[in-house]
Protein backbone atom coordinates (compact mmCIF):
# COMPACT_ATOMS: atom_id res chain seq x y z
CA UNK A 1 0.00 0.00 0.00
CA UNK A 2 1.16 3.58 -0.25
CA UNK A 3 -0.76 6.77 0.50
CA UNK A 4 -2.13 9.37 -2.27
CA UNK A 5 -3.74 11.96 -0.90
CA UNK A 6 -4.76 10.35 2.11
CA UNK A 7 -5.82 7.39 0.90
CA UNK A 8 -4.30 4.40 0.93
CA UNK A 9 -4.31 2.16 -2.46
CA UNK A 10 -4.05 -1.45 -3.02
CA UNK A 11 -3.42 -3.39 -5.97
CA UNK A 12 -4.51 -7.08 -5.13
CA UNK A 13 -3.13 -9.66 -7.90
CA UNK A 14 -5.64 -11.84 -7.72
CA UNK A 15 -9.59 -12.28 -7.03
CA UNK A 16 -8.98 -13.75 -3.05
CA UNK A 17 -6.78 -10.96 -2.50
CA UNK A 18 -10.11 -8.45 -3.85
CA UNK A 19 -11.88 -10.77 -1.50
CA UNK A 20 -9.39 -10.31 1.65
CA UNK A 21 -9.00 -7.02 0.98
CA UNK A 22 -12.92 -5.91 1.14
CA UNK A 23 -13.54 -8.40 4.00
CA UNK A 24 -10.88 -6.66 6.32
CA UNK A 25 -12.47 -2.80 4.55
CA UNK A 26 -16.10 -3.58 5.50
CA UNK A 27 -15.04 -5.18 9.14
CA UNK A 28 -13.26 -2.01 10.11
CA UNK A 29 -15.55 0.18 8.61
CA UNK A 30 -13.56 1.44 5.91
CA UNK A 31 -14.86 2.97 2.50
CA UNK A 32 -13.84 1.75 -0.52
CA UNK A 33 -13.29 3.17 -4.14
CA UNK A 34 -12.81 0.62 -6.84
CA UNK A 35 -10.50 2.21 -9.50
CA UNK A 36 -9.54 1.29 -13.14
CA UNK A 37 -8.20 3.59 -15.50
CA UNK A 38 -9.36 6.30 -13.11
CA UNK A 39 -10.79 7.90 -16.75
CA UNK A 40 -13.79 8.23 -15.39
CA UNK A 41 -13.22 8.74 -11.52
CA UNK A 42 -14.78 12.27 -11.17
CA UNK A 43 -18.43 10.98 -12.67
CA UNK A 44 -21.23 11.77 -10.10
CA UNK A 45 -21.62 12.69 -7.12
CA UNK A 46 -18.08 12.80 -4.89
CA UNK A 47 -18.15 9.76 -2.46
CA UNK A 48 -19.67 10.84 1.30
CA UNK A 49 -16.71 9.45 2.44
CA UNK A 50 -13.16 7.86 1.34
CA UNK A 51 -10.65 5.60 3.05
CA UNK A 52 -9.17 2.92 0.68
CA UNK A 53 -8.67 2.96 -3.16
CA UNK A 54 -8.94 -0.57 -4.72
CA UNK A 55 -6.97 -0.57 -7.97
CA UNK A 56 -7.95 -3.42 -10.43
CA UNK A 57 -4.21 -2.44 -12.13
CA UNK A 58 -3.00 -5.82 -11.99
CA UNK A 59 -6.00 -7.91 -12.68
CA UNK A 60 -5.02 -7.39 -16.42
CA UNK A 61 -5.07 -11.09 -17.95
CA UNK A 62 -6.67 -12.85 -20.36
CA UNK A 63 -8.27 -15.64 -19.25
CA UNK A 64 -9.96 -17.62 -22.25
CA UNK A 65 -10.57 -16.55 -25.59
CA UNK A 66 -12.92 -19.06 -27.27
CA UNK A 67 -12.69 -17.65 -30.54
CA UNK A 68 -14.60 -20.57 -32.11
CA UNK A 69 -17.43 -19.49 -30.06
CA UNK A 70 -17.34 -15.97 -30.44
CA UNK A 71 -16.85 -15.62 -26.90
CA UNK A 72 -13.90 -14.43 -24.89
CA UNK A 73 -13.31 -14.14 -20.61
CA UNK A 74 -10.79 -11.19 -19.52
CA UNK A 75 -9.84 -9.84 -15.70
CA UNK A 76 -11.59 -6.25 -15.58
CA UNK A 77 -8.06 -4.52 -15.09
CA UNK A 78 -7.36 -5.11 -19.04
CA UNK A 79 -7.49 -2.20 -21.10
CA UNK A 80 -9.60 -2.09 -23.57
CA UNK A 81 -6.90 -1.46 -26.67
CA UNK A 82 -5.03 -4.07 -24.83
CA UNK A 83 -8.49 -6.39 -25.31
CA UNK A 84 -9.34 -5.10 -28.69
CA UNK A 85 -5.56 -5.91 -30.26
CA UNK A 86 -5.92 -9.30 -28.85
CA UNK A 87 -8.96 -10.46 -30.25
CA UNK A 88 -8.28 -8.77 -33.56
CA UNK A 89 -5.31 -11.20 -34.48
CA UNK A 90 -8.39 -13.94 -35.05
CA UNK A 91 -10.28 -11.32 -36.70
CA UNK A 92 -13.41 -10.36 -33.92
CA UNK A 93 -13.93 -7.56 -32.26
CA UNK A 94 -16.05 -6.65 -28.79
CA UNK A 95 -18.73 -4.45 -30.60
CA UNK A 96 -17.48 -1.49 -27.84
CA UNK A 97 -16.55 2.22 -29.21
CA UNK A 98 -15.58 3.12 -25.73
CA UNK A 99 -14.13 6.37 -24.25
CA UNK A 100 -10.20 6.44 -24.15
CA UNK A 101 -9.75 2.88 -24.58
CA UNK A 102 -5.84 3.01 -24.14
CA UNK A 103 -6.81 3.26 -20.33
CA UNK A 104 -9.92 2.71 -19.41
CA UNK A 105 -10.49 -0.96 -18.63
CA UNK A 106 -13.06 -3.58 -18.87
CA UNK A 107 -14.37 -3.07 -15.10
CA UNK A 108 -14.58 0.19 -15.44
CA UNK A 109 -16.34 0.43 -18.47
CA UNK A 110 -19.05 -2.19 -17.08
CA UNK A 111 -19.05 0.21 -14.04
CA UNK A 112 -20.19 3.35 -16.03
CA UNK A 113 -22.13 1.24 -18.49
CA UNK A 114 -20.11 3.19 -21.47
CA UNK A 115 -20.71 1.45 -24.91
CA UNK A 116 -20.38 4.29 -27.50
CA UNK A 117 -22.09 4.61 -30.81
CA UNK A 118 -21.99 0.87 -31.75
CA UNK A 119 -24.63 0.12 -29.49
CA UNK A 120 -26.88 1.05 -32.54
CA UNK A 121 -26.25 -1.91 -34.19
CA UNK A 122 -24.79 -4.61 -31.81
CA UNK A 123 -26.16 -3.46 -29.00
CA UNK A 124 -24.88 -2.13 -25.31
CA UNK A 125 -22.67 -3.78 -22.72
CA UNK A 126 -25.88 -5.27 -20.90
CA UNK A 127 -26.61 -7.13 -24.38
CA UNK A 128 -22.72 -8.21 -25.02
CA UNK A 129 -21.77 -9.24 -21.25
CA UNK A 130 -22.97 -13.25 -20.43
CA UNK A 131 -20.73 -13.72 -17.42
CA UNK A 132 -19.27 -11.70 -14.25
CA UNK A 133 -17.44 -12.30 -11.34
CA UNK A 134 -17.90 -9.96 -8.58
CA UNK A 135 -16.54 -9.46 -5.15
CA UNK A 136 -19.15 -8.26 -2.71
CA UNK A 137 -18.05 -5.90 0.37
CA UNK A 138 -18.19 -9.10 2.96
CA UNK A 139 -15.68 -10.67 0.76
CA UNK A 140 -18.03 -13.27 -1.05
CA UNK A 141 -16.92 -14.43 -4.28
CA UNK A 142 -20.25 -14.12 -6.76
CA UNK A 143 -20.35 -15.47 -10.01
CA UNK A 144 -23.16 -15.51 -12.78
CA UNK A 145 -23.41 -16.15 -16.15
CA UNK A 146 -21.25 -18.42 -18.44
CA UNK A 147 -19.37 -18.78 -21.41
CA UNK A 148 -21.61 -19.23 -24.12
CA UNK A 149 -24.04 -16.80 -25.37
CA UNK A 150 -27.13 -18.48 -24.51
CA UNK A 151 -26.69 -19.06 -21.46
CA UNK A 152 -29.49 -18.20 -18.64
CA UNK A 153 -27.58 -19.53 -15.34
CA UNK A 154 -28.02 -18.26 -12.42
CA UNK A 155 -29.69 -14.69 -11.37
CA UNK A 156 -28.68 -11.55 -13.82
CA UNK A 157 -25.42 -10.18 -12.20
CA UNK A 158 -23.84 -9.36 -15.11
CA UNK A 159 -27.20 -6.16 -15.92
CA UNK A 160 -27.02 -5.58 -12.28
CA UNK A 161 -23.34 -4.56 -12.00
CA UNK A 162 -23.73 -3.05 -15.44
CA UNK A 163 -23.71 0.95 -14.99
CA UNK A 164 -23.83 0.57 -10.72
CA UNK A 165 -20.89 2.65 -10.72
CA UNK A 166 -18.79 -0.21 -8.28
CA UNK A 167 -21.35 0.42 -5.86
CA UNK A 168 -22.97 -3.08 -5.10
CA UNK A 169 -19.25 -4.83 -5.98
CA UNK A 170 -15.42 -5.22 -7.26
CA UNK A 171 -15.85 -6.72 -11.18
CA UNK A 172 -12.82 -9.06 -11.08
CA UNK A 173 -13.70 -10.72 -14.41
CA UNK A 174 -16.11 -10.69 -17.18
CA UNK A 175 -17.31 -12.63 -20.22
CA UNK A 176 -18.01 -11.23 -23.65
CA UNK A 177 -20.11 -12.38 -26.70
CA UNK A 178 -17.94 -11.09 -29.95
CA UNK A 179 -18.45 -9.82 -33.51
CA UNK A 180 -16.46 -10.77 -36.57
CA UNK A 181 -14.21 -7.52 -37.78
CA UNK A 182 -15.85 -5.68 -40.47
CA UNK A 183 -14.26 -5.99 -44.02
CA UNK A 184 -14.29 -2.34 -44.38
CA UNK A 185 -15.29 0.61 -42.79
CA UNK A 186 -16.84 3.99 -44.63
CA UNK A 187 -18.09 7.35 -42.70
CA UNK A 188 -20.56 9.72 -44.27
CA UNK A 189 -20.91 13.00 -42.92
CA UNK A 190 -24.23 14.51 -43.53
CA UNK A 191 -24.13 18.95 -43.11
CA UNK A 192 -28.19 19.86 -42.40
CA UNK A 193 -29.08 23.17 -41.93
CA UNK A 194 -30.76 23.02 -38.69
CA UNK A 195 -30.74 21.14 -35.72
CA UNK A 196 -34.47 20.85 -36.57
CA UNK A 197 -34.03 19.49 -40.07
CA UNK A 198 -31.00 17.29 -38.88
CA UNK A 199 -33.37 15.02 -36.16
CA UNK A 200 -35.93 14.78 -38.96
CA UNK A 201 -33.09 13.41 -41.44
CA UNK A 202 -32.15 11.13 -38.39
CA UNK A 203 -35.27 9.95 -37.80
CA UNK A 204 -36.16 9.27 -41.84
CA UNK A 205 -32.54 7.25 -41.75
CA UNK A 206 -34.04 5.38 -38.69
CA UNK A 207 -36.91 4.52 -40.29
CA UNK A 208 -35.45 3.86 -44.15
CA UNK A 209 -33.38 0.26 -45.37
CA UNK A 210 -30.72 1.34 -44.57
CA UNK A 211 -27.70 -0.74 -42.43
CA UNK A 212 -25.55 1.28 -40.96
CA UNK A 213 -23.39 0.55 -37.45
CA UNK A 214 -23.49 3.67 -35.72
CA UNK A 215 -25.05 7.01 -36.24
CA UNK A 216 -24.61 10.34 -34.47
CA UNK A 217 -25.10 14.19 -34.24
CA UNK A 218 -22.44 16.83 -33.10
CA UNK A 219 -23.71 20.39 -32.88
CA UNK A 220 -22.80 23.37 -30.77
CA UNK A 221 -24.03 27.13 -29.92
CA UNK A 222 -21.90 28.26 -32.37
CA UNK A 223 -21.38 24.77 -34.19
CA UNK A 224 -23.52 23.80 -36.93
CA UNK A 225 -25.29 20.55 -36.90
CA UNK A 226 -23.26 17.58 -38.57
CA UNK A 227 -24.18 13.64 -38.54
CA UNK A 228 -22.39 11.39 -38.83
CA UNK A 229 -23.12 7.69 -40.24
CA UNK A 230 -20.90 4.88 -40.15
CA UNK A 231 -21.23 2.04 -42.38
CA UNK A 232 -19.43 -1.65 -42.52
CA UNK A 233 -18.96 -4.12 -44.59
CA UNK A 234 -18.02 -5.31 -48.56
CA UNK A 235 -17.29 -2.23 -50.92
CA UNK A 236 -19.85 -2.98 -53.30
CA UNK A 237 -22.63 -3.39 -50.53
CA UNK A 238 -21.01 0.27 -48.54
CA UNK A 239 -21.59 1.96 -51.73
CA UNK A 240 -25.20 0.95 -52.56
CA UNK A 241 -25.85 2.42 -49.25
CA UNK A 242 -24.33 5.66 -49.49
CA UNK A 243 -25.96 6.10 -52.66
CA UNK A 244 -29.14 5.55 -50.69
CA UNK A 245 -28.26 8.09 -47.93
CA UNK A 246 -27.28 10.71 -50.38
CA UNK A 247 -30.88 10.12 -52.15
CA UNK A 248 -32.60 10.66 -48.49
CA UNK A 249 -30.22 13.52 -47.24
CA UNK A 250 -31.44 16.08 -50.07
CA UNK A 251 -30.83 18.73 -50.09
CA UNK A 252 -28.48 18.53 -47.21
CA UNK A 253 -24.78 17.72 -49.03
CA UNK A 254 -23.32 15.03 -47.92
CA UNK A 255 -19.60 14.40 -48.04
CA UNK A 256 -17.14 10.84 -47.28
CA UNK A 257 -16.22 11.76 -43.60
CA UNK A 258 -13.14 10.57 -41.71
CA UNK A 259 -13.23 8.13 -39.15
CA UNK A 260 -11.68 10.88 -36.74
CA UNK A 261 -15.62 12.39 -36.16
CA UNK A 262 -15.88 9.38 -33.83
CA UNK A 263 -13.26 10.27 -31.62
CA UNK A 264 -15.57 13.58 -31.12
CA UNK A 265 -17.27 12.61 -27.95
CA UNK A 266 -13.53 12.20 -26.21
CA UNK A 267 -13.28 15.96 -27.05
CA UNK A 268 -16.69 16.86 -25.49
CA UNK A 269 -16.08 14.48 -22.13
CA UNK A 270 -13.00 15.79 -21.39
CA UNK A 271 -14.68 19.07 -20.44
CA UNK A 272 -14.99 21.15 -17.20
CA UNK A 273 -18.77 20.84 -17.12
CA UNK A 274 -20.46 17.17 -18.82
CA UNK A 275 -23.75 15.55 -18.47
CA UNK A 276 -25.13 12.39 -20.04
CA UNK A 277 -28.63 12.63 -21.42
CA UNK A 278 -31.02 10.43 -22.95
CA UNK A 279 -34.74 11.26 -24.45
CA UNK A 280 -36.93 9.86 -27.33
CA UNK A 281 -35.18 10.73 -30.79
CA UNK A 282 -38.05 13.29 -31.75
CA UNK A 283 -37.18 15.69 -28.52
CA UNK A 284 -33.48 15.76 -29.33
CA UNK A 285 -34.33 19.85 -31.43
CA UNK A 286 -36.46 20.39 -28.51
CA UNK A 287 -33.59 19.38 -25.70
CA UNK A 288 -30.69 21.03 -27.67
CA UNK A 289 -33.02 24.15 -27.82
CA UNK A 290 -33.54 24.06 -23.75
CA UNK A 291 -29.54 24.91 -23.28
CA UNK A 292 -30.10 28.26 -23.75
CA UNK A 293 -26.45 29.57 -22.66
CA UNK A 294 -23.28 30.36 -24.60
CA UNK A 295 -20.48 27.74 -24.71
CA UNK A 296 -21.95 24.25 -25.43
CA UNK A 297 -21.50 21.46 -27.49
CA UNK A 298 -23.12 18.34 -27.95
CA UNK A 299 -23.09 15.02 -29.29
CA UNK A 300 -26.55 12.68 -29.75
CA UNK A 301 -26.06 9.65 -30.81
CA UNK A 302 -29.64 8.45 -33.00
CA UNK A 303 -30.89 6.07 -30.06
CA UNK A 304 -31.41 9.56 -28.39
CA UNK A 305 -28.64 9.15 -26.19
CA UNK A 306 -26.71 12.71 -25.88
CA UNK A 307 -23.71 13.60 -23.85
CA UNK A 308 -23.67 18.38 -23.40
CA UNK A 309 -20.45 19.63 -22.38
CA UNK A 310 -20.51 23.37 -20.94
CA UNK A 311 -17.50 25.39 -21.33
CA UNK A 312 -17.95 27.67 -18.33
CA UNK A 313 -18.63 26.88 -14.67
CA UNK A 314 -21.04 29.13 -14.47
CA UNK A 315 -23.19 27.92 -17.05
CA UNK A 316 -23.70 24.56 -14.42
CA UNK A 317 -27.31 25.96 -12.98
CA UNK A 318 -28.48 26.48 -16.93
CA UNK A 319 -28.86 22.07 -16.15
CA UNK A 320 -31.62 22.50 -13.65
CA UNK A 321 -34.00 24.04 -16.37
CA UNK A 322 -32.73 21.21 -18.65
CA UNK A 323 -33.02 18.58 -16.22
CA UNK A 324 -36.52 19.44 -15.59
CA UNK A 325 -37.58 19.97 -19.25
CA UNK A 326 -36.34 16.58 -20.01
CA UNK A 327 -37.61 14.31 -17.26
CA UNK A 328 -40.77 16.04 -17.86
CA UNK A 329 -40.53 13.96 -21.24
CA UNK A 330 -39.44 10.97 -19.50
CA UNK A 331 -35.88 11.44 -20.46
CA UNK A 332 -32.84 11.90 -17.91
CA UNK A 333 -29.89 14.29 -17.49
CA UNK A 334 -27.28 12.75 -15.45
CA UNK A 335 -24.32 15.68 -14.58
CA UNK A 336 -21.30 13.47 -14.69
CA UNK A 337 -18.43 16.48 -14.36
CA UNK A 338 -19.02 19.70 -12.62
CA UNK A 339 -16.68 22.26 -10.69
CA UNK A 340 -16.32 21.55 -6.89
CA UNK A 341 -18.67 23.90 -4.92
CA UNK A 342 -20.57 24.61 -1.83
CA UNK A 343 -23.84 23.89 -3.71
CA UNK A 344 -23.03 21.57 -6.87
CA UNK A 345 -26.21 20.19 -8.92
CA UNK A 346 -26.85 17.04 -7.95
CA UNK A 347 -25.61 14.51 -10.29
CA UNK A 348 -28.44 12.07 -11.18
CA UNK A 349 -32.01 14.09 -10.49
CA UNK A 350 -35.05 12.20 -9.71
CA UNK A 351 -34.75 8.52 -9.73
CA UNK A 352 -38.54 8.11 -9.34
CA UNK A 353 -40.41 4.88 -8.13
CA UNK A 354 -37.17 3.04 -8.80
CA UNK A 355 -35.39 4.51 -5.86
CA UNK A 356 -37.04 2.73 -2.91
CA UNK A 357 -35.78 -0.93 -5.14
CA UNK A 358 -32.08 0.66 -5.57
CA UNK A 359 -31.74 1.48 -2.14
CA UNK A 360 -32.90 -2.14 -1.32
CA UNK A 361 -30.82 -3.71 -3.88
CA UNK A 362 -27.93 -1.15 -2.09
CA UNK A 363 -28.54 -2.56 1.75
CA UNK A 364 -28.81 -6.44 0.10
CA UNK A 365 -25.38 -6.17 -1.55
CA UNK A 366 -23.51 -3.69 0.98
CA UNK A 367 -25.17 -3.41 4.38
CA UNK A 368 -22.22 -0.82 5.74
CA UNK A 369 -22.21 1.78 2.63
CA UNK A 370 -18.31 0.34 1.69
CA UNK A 371 -18.03 0.62 -1.43
CA UNK A 372 -18.62 4.14 -3.24
CA UNK A 373 -20.84 5.83 -0.21
CA UNK A 374 -23.05 8.29 -1.90
CA UNK A 375 -21.36 8.31 -5.22
CA UNK A 376 -25.27 6.79 -7.19
CA UNK A 377 -28.20 7.63 -7.83
CA UNK A 378 -30.15 8.74 -4.45
CA UNK A 379 -27.11 9.26 -2.34
CA UNK A 380 -26.51 5.15 -2.75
Amino acid sequence: MQAIRNLRVVEPETEQAVSEALRCADRDALAVIPRGGGTKQDWGNPPGRADLILSTARLNRLIEHAWADLTVTVEAGCTIAELQSTLAKHGQRLAIDVLWPEHATVGGILSTNDSGALRLAYGALRDLIIGITLVLPDGTIARSGGKVVKNVAGYDLPKLATGALGSLGVITQATFRLHPVPLGRRTLTILPRRIAEAQALLLNLQGANVTHAALQLRCGADHAPEMDILLEGTEAGMEAQAAHIRAIARPAAVKEGSDAVWDAREEIAAGPVLAKFSVLPSNIAETLAAIGCAGWHALVQATGIGWLALDGSQNVNQLHDVRAKIEAEGGTLAVLRQPVGPAPIDAWGDAGDVLPLMREIKRRFDPNGTLNPGRFVGGI
